[in-house]
């Protein structure tokens, strides 16, 4: 027997709808060049959705077909968020840190149609354009004054808007049909697309809308400070729409001053970015101290989150951090790290602790810890094995590959390669991805553990832990460090000293260099590969 529900498709479009239907008054406020703010509201956005979908299928964009974006976040990549799979179209956000053989391997691996590029970023594509297949228009919006491009099909964006019909009609009506395509950062091979659902991504806002997760709420006002190409902004613009936030966008670029003047000034709730981020908003305040008393939760996420830096935006100004897990294979949130109501009693130091884990899965995922052989393990706290998750927004295979043992389990769980235990309320711990493990002596060293460690020390700005070949322990933990500013002189020992009451002799770095700043991947994540790399150059000096 069967319920007798009504067949409700979950598609993308019935978010904006909600939004205009709810919320028409609510802002969207976006940082231009020149430092002004471009401000308009939810009914002015779906207005022009409807406008810039129909230009879409008027340029002949079919259901399924890919069409890219290249851009920072404002506005207009807003739009297209919901008006390329509302046309029916797969939107396919590009990263814009790419290098140029690898913008052009993923542009061609998606077989993307036309690319929506931000104009001042468009030379990036004059490099690779011999290189780019099927290509037909490249529609710019934020143009310049003086702008050239040798380029050939370049349409722009307000251009199209104008002639374009505000009463289209959505052309999507299946929940499986394909929304977006998202890639992985490539870190260990070329990079692979992960393919959401009109289902997907409506479930993913919901589950992120949830009390115990993100839990917008129509007072809120949003700021995704995470580029648009990381897992669609981590879904944030969907889930502020649908719960009907405000929504502040900090247009091009993340430095500090600028976000840091756009939250005070638009009074933002949510803010959210990776923890490097938030690790330079911190020095700006505490070289000019600023009361943040509208901020309800400062969400991070992306990589791990250093407890001294939870410590002090708590202690010095008051203002709770949120740490968030996910991968784009998860769309992204796959735990948020939220105390429960027992933990209010915890000492400050053990509740810091809980809110540096990974935390407790969202409702609609679930996860498990494996051993080598693939045995679950237990939740106990102590049990380190393998992450492997399920759920309606994960994804079960990458675009145009074969789904292999590597990545996912004979009974369909997702491979996250993350290596973590749990506690028996269901807090995970995330020791280090496994190829990032250091294995001296048979043991396995945390890399993740020692960088937030050092990263406590006062004069530590960066730090990360790379595993070099050793002839008698097999592989040796290096300590690649940078410093504050005003470190001064810093020998070997004082770090040896911060970190030996916490790990035992084994886990002890034998060597720390020392280094202007530490490479990051295209995701912004600690670059491993090219540290190894230049350690088996000589180029770290150790």
């Amino acid at each position: 027997m069967q319920g007798l529900m009504m067949g409700y498709p979950l598609t993308v479009d019935r978010i904006l709808e909600h939004a205009n239907r709810m919320y028409p008054h609510k802002r969207v406020s976006t940082r231009l060049a020149d430092g002004t703010l471009h401000r308009y509201t939810y009914s002015d956005l779906y207005k022009r959705v409807k406008r810039l979908a129909s230009a879409l299928v008027d340029l002949g964009v079919k259901q399924g077909d890919r069409v890219a974006t290249f851009g920072w976040n404002n506005y207009q990549h807003l739009e297209l968020y919901f008006a390329l799979p509302g046309s029916g179209a797969v939107c396919h956000p590009l990263n814009i840190q790419l290098l140029p053989e690898q913008l052009a391997y993923v542009v061609n691996h998606a077989e993307d149609r036309i690319i929506f590029v931000d104009a001042p970023l468009l030379s990036r594509f004059e490099e690779v354009a011999d290189e780019l297949e099927g290509i037909e228009y490249f529609v710019l919006f934020n143009p310049f004054d003086g702008l050239e491009t040798k380029l050939s099909g370049v349409l722009y964006y307000e251009d199209l808007m104008a002639g374009a019909d505000e009463d289209f009609s959505w052309e999507v009506t299946d929940e499986d049909d394909a929304a977006a395509l998202c890639y992985t950062g490539g870190t260990s091979g070329e990079p692979k697309g992960v393919l959401y659902s009109h289902r997907s991504i409506y479930l993913h806002t919901m589950g992120a809308n949830q009390a115990n997760a993100f839990g917008l709420r129509e007072s809120d006002v949003v700021m995704p400070a995470v580029p648009q190409y990381h897992s669609m902004a981590w879904g944030l613009p969907y889930a502020a729409a649908f719960a009907g936030a405000d929504i502040v966008l900090p247009g091009a670029g993340f430095d500090e001053a600028h976000l840091l003047d756009l939250i005070l000034k638009e009074r933002v709730t949510v803010p959210a970015a990776v923890p490097s981020v938030w690790s330079d908003v911190l020095r700006r305040l505490r070289a000019d101290p600023t009361d943040l008393w509208h901020v309800r939760q400062l969400v991070a996420g992306g990589e791990a989150l250093p407890s001294s830096l939870v410590e002090a935006f708590e202690q010095e100004f008051g203002t709770q951090v949120l740490q968030c897990w996910g991968m784009t294979e998860t769309s992204p949130l796959g735990t948020v790290s939220r105390l429960s109501a027992h933990h209010a009693d915890l000492p400050a130091q053990e509740k810091v602790k809980l809110k540096v884990s990974q935390g407790q899965a969202v409702p609609g995922v679930e996860i498990r810890i494996v051993d080598e052989k693939g045995e679950k393990l237990p939740w106990d706290g102590f049990a380190v094995g393998e992450v492997q998750v399920c759920g309606p927004w994960i994804t079960k295979g990458y675009y145009k590959e074969e789904r292999t043992k590597k990545h996912f389990t004979a009974d369909g769980w997702f491979r996250t390669g993350d290596v973590a235990s749990i506690s028996e309320d269901g807090y995970m711990l995330i020791s280090d991805r496994i190829k990032d493990l250091v294995r001296s002596d048979g043991e396995w060293i945390s890399s993740v553990a020692l960088e937030n460690q050092l990263m406590r020390h006062p004069k530590v700005r960066e730090a990360a832990i790379i595993a070099i070949p050793d002839e008698k322990h097999g592989e040796r933990p290096l300590a690649v460090v940078a410093l504050e500013p005003d470190a001064g002189s810093v020998t070997a020992d004082v770090f040896t000293d911060h970190l030996a009451p916490h790990f035992p002799m084994l886990w002890l770095p034998d060597d720390f260099v020392l280094v202007d700043g530490i490479p990051r991947t295209v995701q912004g994540k600690f670059d491993k590969k090219e540290l190894g790399r230049r350690h088996a150059a000589g180029e770290l000096g150790a």
